[in-house]
């Protein structure tokens, strides 16, 4: 039975999102599903197909990202003005009408309904399990990116007002849902993107780790982690440790995110997994957005790191970025950042369209820049043809959401901050199990400021840093072409006002 969005189920997403039916064009689903045959199996395949969204440059990925310490995205001349959009979410002055607060409130809440659909029409425990999951996912980014979350019965009338959970109550109701995921998911997955126990157990990692955050009675802190919510993060983590992941060896560290990721990958948890004959979420946004129109493959010249950011690192380090066999040697092109002269293949130094030599530079202005100005990041990166072309159409690299080492850093900062590990760990030798393997120099002691910064330096650009830096209160600090603090409000997004305006359960949240 195909799967098709019906115009009752429209009206009740339009009832949450206040949004116009043209943003949610119907879908047809094949009659076989990836994800069971269970009764709403097919119906769950719109499910992961909402979540495909997080792949964009845009949206929940752009208010992760663009308003930290590691992204920016400059206007060149006429090329990324985009009415300010990106400008605006860097030096923290969204409104509650800005484009991407609106598209990212509509994208996660219709994947919450969506998924309540699945869960309220499917009598089969794996199915519900992963709709379970799944809404988890979605509401925990609502709870992060807005302190609330709307939610209606899809079979109460349309013309219902949908209620508010408040930011503790819907972490709740996110626990809840995960632990009926781990009950009821398998211990592993034919692929990355079938929800598994590894990732309940991540995310509820995530959801503890983060808890002091969605609880306090204050936005922005400060935050009293209780050592019970600590200690669970410690709990789940050692869950995803038995399972049998495990860190990337000595000299490996963008195997995690390369075009054979699928088969190579010691620690990658959940995703979206990719083919070259199929790949639904496709992470070519990801060298897309940073490479020069004249770099093999051709980008679009957007998006770069803060020099602080990349300053950051050691030259040692790995992850700071190496030439990658069977990429650079063939396309010119390093995994990890690129500054200075940029090559094509052959070794060929590459130009500016202007024809000028093309040199990365640190230096960048966030409402003017040079199109060869900042530093790129390409954390992922394409599988060059063998005569040194590159078709990024179908790209093979599985889409990363929820890795290991992300469960390694959250264990570690749960014992700084006062949670024990039954098994003896220590926050110290947790980092430097990270930190070795790629080549940088073992700390003596952690301190909050270096967890922080060990967790930018291993999980840059995978759309958690605005999370960490929240709640380590340090998102609101200056950094380049933001040079003031700005006010604790910003840690929460608006509420979209013609939410606000349809919905009076829901209140515009402070400062807005």
């Amino acid at each position: 039975m195909k799967n098709i969005i019906s115009k009752t189920a429209i009206c009740g997403l339009v009832c949450i999102v206040a949004t116009g039916c043209a943003k949610l064009d119907e879908k047809l689903y094949g009659s076989r599903s990836l994800y069971g045959d269970g009764a709403g199996a097919a119906e769950l395949n719109g499910v992961y197909s909402q979540l495909y969204g997080q792949t964009d440059q845009a949206n929940t990925y752009a208010l992760q990202e663009h308003p930290t310490d590691e992204m920016m995205g400059p206007t060149r001349g006429t090329d990324w003005g985009d009415f300010g959009t990106w400008r605006k979410l860097h030096t923290h002055t969204w409104t509650p009408t800005h484009n991407q607060v609106n598209d990212t409130w509509d994208q996660l809440n219709i994947g919450v309904f969506r998924a309540t659909q699945v869960i309220n029409k499917s009598t089969d425990a794996a199915i519900k399990a992963q709709a379970s999951f799944l809404r988890a996912y979605f509401m925990f980014q609502v709870v992060d990116l807005y302190g609330q979350q709307p939610f209606r019965d899809p079979d109460a009338p349309t013309s219902s007002i949908p209620t508010v959970m408040s930011r503790t109550e819907a972490t709740d109701f996110i626990i809840k849902d995960l632990e009926f995921a781990e009950a009821n998911l398998p211990a592993t997955s034919a692929n990355i993107g079938i929800a598994n126990k590894a990732a309940a157990y991540a995310l509820l990692a995530k959801v503890y780790l983060n808890k002091a955050v969605y609880t306090s009675s204050t936005v922005g802190g400060p935050f009293t982690f209780a050592a019970a919510d600590m200690n669970k993060v410690i709990e789940y983590a050692n869950k995803v440790t038995a399972l049998g992941y495990s860190l990337e060896p000595q000299g490996k560290y963008f195997q995690d995110f390369a075009w054979d990721n699928s088969e190579e990958s010691h620690g990658n948890i959940f995703g979206f997994y990719n083919t070259e004959t199929s790949a639904p979420a496709s992470a070519k946004n990801r060298w897309r957005m940073g490479l020069h129109y004249n770099q093999t493959p051709d980008g679009w010249n957007g998006f770069t790191t803060l020099a602080d950011f990349y300053n950051s690192f050691e030259n040692s380090d790995e992850r700071k970025g190496v030439a990658y066999p069977g990429l650079t040697d063939k396309v010119g092109l390093r995994a990890g950042f690129a500054v200075g002269q940029q090559f094509g293949p052959g070794g060929k130094a590459l130009t500016q369209r202007s024809g000028k030599p093309l040199i990365f530079t640190p230096d960048v202005n966030l409402a003017y820049s040079t199109e060869a100005q900042g530093i790129r990041v390409f954390k992922y990166f394409p599988k060059p043809k063998a005569d040194n072309t590159v078709n990024d159409d179908n790209t093979s690299n599985d889409y990363v959401i929820l890795r290991y080492a992300d469960v390694v850093l959250m264990k570690a900062e749960a014992i700084m901050r006062g949670g024990t590990d039954p098994n003896g760990a220590t926050a110290l030798g947790l980092v430097n199990s990270i930190r070795t393997p790629r080549g940088a120099t073992a700390l003596a002691t952690v301190t909050p400021t270096d967890m922080l910064a060990e967790r930018g330096r291993e999980l840059y650009w995978e759309g958690w840093r605005r999370n960490d830096l929240i709640r380590f209160e340090k998102f609101n600090d200056p950094v380049d072409q933001r040079p003031a603090t700005t006010d604790k409000s910003r840690t929460l997004y608006p509420i979209p006002q013609r939410a606000v305006d349809t919905n009076p359960n829901l209140k515009q949240n402070p400062g807005y």
